[in-house]
């Protein structure tokens, strides 16, 4: 398994197989997605050299934390119940089985991508302005959401997509892409809600929420697995839930409250 960890931390860094300029294209999409969703929160934290910190450890800790805690757990996960029903029984209830997993998926990765702002947190003496602790959160949760779409576009690349694929296929050969640029969206949001939640007081209940939200958008997974939902309504089901949590996130963002604005950070 230790193999199997370190091969999938190493693909986030490495793109055998893909022309030089298909990586581009795969990095200049992810970072276009990852300015559009980030663009409404309109703030200029980015400014600050610091956030940059964030934003690449919300990205690196949140890739090592996928690789080295939430695959292994999963696996563990798998063993346990393999232990008490056959793989047959397993198969048909898929729904319900699945359920262990995907829940360990959004543990792991809104945790890992909390804890530089949880850091930022606790060095300010535990005492931010919610606002400013939303914005943070959005910066690591865009770490990690264009980082991932790198990574994804530079699979799909690999698995040898090409425009002759759409002229084909039609606009279901985009899903992919697709369903990135609203993963993109999902991550800067769930991780804006932890942010505000941890800057109010209320650190381990909205971990839980953006947890909680985070498996949902990976049950789209087991959905399409157990034959629930085809490929279109699963990309729009991603679609709602990414957009829903977004609205959530940039409700609080933009509510009038008493509390300092971003931009005076």
């Amino acid at each position: 398994m230790l193999e199997q960890m370190v091969d999938f931390f190493v693909s986030g860094f490495v793109y055998p197989g893909i022309l030089w300029n298909q990586v581009l294209l795969g990095i200049g999409l992810a970072v276009a997605f990852g300015a559009v969703w980030f663009a409404p929160y309109w703030t200029p934290i980015l400014k600050k050299p610091w956030a940059w910190a964030v934003l690449a450890a919300g990205a690196f800790l949140s890739w090592a934390a996928v690789a080295f805690i939430q695959i292994p757990l999963q696996w563990w996960t798998g063993q346990a119940l393999t232990h008490f029903w056959s793989q047959e029984v397993l198969i048909n209830w898929l729904l319900l089985a699945g359920i262990p997993g995907i829940l360990l998926s959004g543990l792991v990765q809104e945790g890992s991508k909390l804890v530089p702002v949880v850091i930022y947190w606790w060095r300010k003496g535990k005492n931010i302005d919610p606002k400013l602790g939303l914005a943070i959160g959005a910066v690591a949760g865009l770490g990690l959401g264009v980082f991932e779409a790198v990574w994804v576009h530079n699979l799909i690349f690999s698995y040898g997509w090409s425009w002759g694929a759409v002229q084909t296929g039609g606009l279901v050969a985009l899903a992919g892409f697709w369903e990135r640029f609203f993963a993109v969206a999902f991550h800067i949001a769930a991780s804006a809600l932890a942010g505000y939640g941890l800057a109010k007081g209320w650190g381990w209940q909205f971990y839980l929420i953006a947890a909680f939200l985070h498996a949902l958008l990976n049950y789209s997974a087991v959905l399409f697995q157990a034959g629930v939902m085809a490929t279109v309504p699963l990309e729009i089901f991603i679609a709602v839930v990414a957009v829903l949590v977004a609205a959530g996130a940039l409700w609080l963002r933009w509510r009038k409250t008493a509390e300092p604005a971003i931009s005076e950070v």
